[in-house]
């Protein structure tokens, strides 16, 4: 496998691990405790200690097996830490729930944040079916103060456990809604993710169920392309940061999401075949994140390096979702000083983004099947009712002009994306 493009925290924290010793102190004492002035020498800490996801954990951390988290206004611990947790696949049904009618504010076609896509969930009564409490109140958000506790996190090298104890570090709630019975947590996202950071749920648990009698129930709401994934999660030894538990999952859309098979046989039987474009051809399974990646760009532009940072991608990754969206001429690349790549939605990428669900995916689709790899293996799936293998889609793959493939290697891998995108296409389906 080829060396792994460093990114500029990785740079940065192999010069703080160099400079500290950092790898001999966690070997010796099981920790090392960072200051931000020593983060700030060689980049600002809001950019190098905050990781929400696994994958983008500095390389020299991913190697050692460390993780970081705040445990104070000023300082974070290092040490091999179990920081993260792997989101499950569910059911994928989804539940209706439309907006009022008379609600003039919010667009249910447009939903451009965390804080809209929260006020969506609860003016349409998703929060209360989920959390089935009859009437909600929004209470308190933003940033706030830790307080002091301890906790114990599971050792991510050697097994059993390690003990860590915050004080006063700055915490973050995007939404809190309390009824009756209960007031829950809401960490929100509208980027897609395989795992998320326990720290975003476990902290702001143990400063409210310190000061509230009712339950506290942590939730992960995750907004993409016109979906509201809710998860519920429990901790059932509020001591142990690894104790958390998912209790419950469900979707919802405050859309009309119904699309059936005659919908794609038309969107196929409607759109002609066109050449193959200069862009590389896809090395991206997962066709959800080619439309979350134009979700995020779609408010602002956003260097490669910010799309890595900032979403759950590392920087291969980014190439290949900005290359698949840049084959089916949603995106576009230019190129600032020193030759850094920007990506920037294309004028079709904005026309289709704009679209209310059911247009938005039929439009993805026919994008997808102008493609003569990607129309003729779904022309198979359709009439065998079963998905070629691989060594048949590279024969599809042959016969239709692809560019810049290379060895025969690189088709049987750029394979599953074709299989990935026809499969996500038929899930569109609803029986």
């Amino acid at each position: 496998m080829s060396e792994k493009i460093k990114s500029q925290n990785d740079k940065a924290w192999e010069s703080l691990f160099e400079k500290y010793a950092i790898l001999s102190h966690i070997e010796r004492d099981g920790k090392f405790i960072i200051s931000s002035p020593q983060i700030k020498e060689y980049r600002e800490p809001r950019l190098m200690a905050k990781f929400d996801h696994y994958i983008n954990l500095p390389q020299i951390f991913a190697k050692n097996k460390l993780a970081i988290l705040p445990i104070s206004r000023r300082e974070y611990i290092i040490s091999h830490f179990e920081a993260y947790q792997p989101f499950e696949a569910l059911d994928k049904s989804i539940t209706q729930a439309p907006l009022l009618a008379e609600l003039q504010s919010l667009d249910a076609n447009h939903i451009p944040s965390e804080t809209i896509a929260m006020n969506c969930a609860w003016a349409s009564g998703i929060l209360s079916d989920f959390l089935e409490e009859d009437m909600l109140y929004p209470t308190v958000s933003g940033r706030m103060g830790s307080g002091q506790f301890d906790f114990k996190i599971q050792n991510s090298c050697v097994g059993g456990q390690i003990g860590v104890s915050v004080n006063n570090s700055q915490i973050e709630i995007d939404a809190a809604y309390e009824g009756a019975r209960s007031l829950a947590l809401f960490e929100a996202k509208r980027d897609l993710s395989e795992d998320f950071l326990v720290r975003q749920l476990y902290y702001p648990y143990r400063v409210w169920r310190e000061r509230v009698t009712k339950k506290v129930r942590p939730v992960f709401l995750v907004y993409s392309n016109g979906i509201f994934s809710l998860y519920e999660y429990e901790f059932q030894n509020p001591d142990s940061y690894n104790s958390l538990a998912l209790i419950k999952h469900k979707n919802y859309s405050i859309v009309d999401t119904a699309i059936g098979v005659l919908d794609l046989q038309d969107v196929a039987s409607r759109t002609q075949i066109v050449p193959e474009p200069e862009a590389p051809f896809p090395q991206a399974n997962s066709f959800e994140r080619v439309i979350n990646i134009c979700e995020l760009l779609n408010t602002r532009d956003l260097s490669r390096e910010q799309v890595t940072e900032e979403y759950a991608f590392d920087i291969r990754q980014t190439n290949y979702y900005t290359d698949a969206a840049r084959y089916l001429g949603l995106l576009e690349r230019h190129y600032e000083e020193a030759r850094k790549p920007m990506y920037s939605l294309s004028d079709l990428g904005r026309r289709i983004m704009k679209l209310n669900y059911k247009q938005r995916q039929l439009a993805l689709c026919a994008l997808i099947l102008r493609h003569r790899a990607f129309r003729e293996t779904f022309e198979f799936r359709m009439k065998t009712g079963v998905m070629p293998d691989a060594a048949t889609i590279v024969g599809i793959m042959h016969r239709s002009s692809l560019s810049k493939m290379g060895s025969e290697s690189t088709y049987f891998r750029r394979s599953s994306t074709i299989s990935g995108w026809v499969n996500w296409m038929l899930g569109l389906i609803e029986e």
